[in-house]
């Protein structure tokens, strides 16, 4: 068996609705800076290989892993972007590392949104361009449609859905780096402005700027720096349907897959009662819900309930999301499953300040690529 892969390192910048005084560049720079330090190397002398996560549609630049080297300290080195979410880039770091040709990794993703001019126009190219491009739906209409299928089913509530909302943009108070926490209230949700009902723009987690750097190393590696290893003891990724009318719109079978993949290689068999707390995709409140339950944390018939109660805050029994997830800390394109794998392993650390869990040992990360995908990437973290 080759040796385990932990997370020796991590920096995050300041994650802001907009960012006219830097570039994508300068972002990518600060919170590389910041890892490096973190894990106290030194990228020119230490750093075997560097992944990115960019689409060229959402960066405005064909081939944009020729932009990367640079800001990374990764000139001549080998570099190479994953056109998905940050998580796949770290399975993509971690099966790199276990051929034993490789010992420190970077993984890199970041977001300037604010730079988008049409963002509704670049992802209506992920929809179909013969049955759904052509009906010039905004793609919000795809999750307003799954949200009304999974509550129809799982018989969650609208309501409770809101709650979601309510509790991630609040824990986001307490995040220093969020960038859009709020002190919400059920009576708000009342006079949301509908986006595709039963969504309204509070169930939708709205855009920001920002960047995270993780870096990666091998077992042997890791003992060697400085920093509390957190080990990532099982990593899983899964494709569903891309086409809407083939796929499961009441359950992401993409994320059940994908957990399952990571679940094994941790030898997991009970998730529900294994993880001290989860960081999982909150897009939109009903898939904070829908991921719970295909992650095995939760029953469907249970779930809308538990929020109701309680037992997903951060004082819960099951704590999720206590960073205030994207909801609360912004919506990053390909970067939401670093920014939720790098809050996990502040908990892990100890190092969360005033979110600080009193129990953390154990951990999952869950992201989805977004609407229309079906694209999901699971991790399983462990001190």
């Amino acid at each position: 068996m080759s040796e385990r892969i932990a997370v020796v390192g991590i920096g995050a910048t300041q994650f802001r609705t907009i960012t006219p005084d830097v570039s994508y560049k300068e972002l990518m720079f600060d919170a590389a800076v910041r890892a490096y330090d973190n894990a106290g190397i030194d990228p020119r002398r230490d750093v075997d290989t560097f992944v990115t996560c960019a689409e060229d549609y959402i960066e405005g630049t064909s081939i944009f892993d020729e932009y990367v080297p640079d800001q990374l300290g990764a000139a001549l080195k080998q570099v190479h972007t994953i056109t998905g979410d940050g998580l796949h880039g770290v399975a993509a770091a971690v099966m790199q590392l276990r051929t034993g040709r490789f010992s420190l990794a970077v993984v890199e993703a970041h977001s300037k949104a604010s730079n988008i001019l049409t963002p509704d126009g670049v992802a209506a190219c992920a929809q179909d361009p013969v049955y759904v491009r052509p009906l010039c739906l905004n793609s919000h209409f795809i999750a307003g449609l799954e949200m009304n299928r999974f509550c129809a089913e799982s018989g969650v509530t609208p309501g409770q859905c809101a709650q979601v909302a309510v509790k991630n943009r609040g824990n986001a108070l307490s995040n220093p780096i969020a960038g859009q926490a709020a002190k919400l209230t059920l009576e708000d949700f009342r006079h949301a402005r509908p986006v595709a009902l039963p969504l309204t723009e509070l169930d939708v987690a709205q855009s920001v700027d920002g960047a995270v750097v993780v870096v990666l190393a091998t077992e042997s590696r890791a003992r060697e720096l400085r920093t509390k290893p957190v080990w990532l003891t099982g990593a899983g990724w899964c494709n569903g349907s891309p086409n809407l009318e083939t796929r499961d719109w009441a359950s992401p079978k993409y994320v059940t897959t994908a957990a399952a993949m990571a679940y094994k290689q941790a030898g997991i068999t009970d998730p529900r009662h294994y993880f001290d707390f989860a960081e999982v995709d909150d897009t939109y409140t009903y898939k904070e819900l829908q991921h719970l339950v295909a992650l095995g944390l939760a029953n469907a018939c249970d779930v809308g309930r538990d929020v109701e109660l309680g037992k997903t805050a951060t004082k819960g029994k099951r704590p999720v999301n206590v960073s205030g997830g994207a909801l609360g800390m912004g919506h990053m394109y390909e970067c939401i499953g670093l920014a939720r794998l790098y809050c996990a392993v502040q908990q892990l650390r100890g190092e969360a300040g005033m979110q600080q869990l009193d129990k953390a040992r154990t951990a999952v990360v869950q992201a989805w690529r977004g609407v229309p995908t079906a694209s999901a990437a699971v991790l399983t973290l462990a001190t």
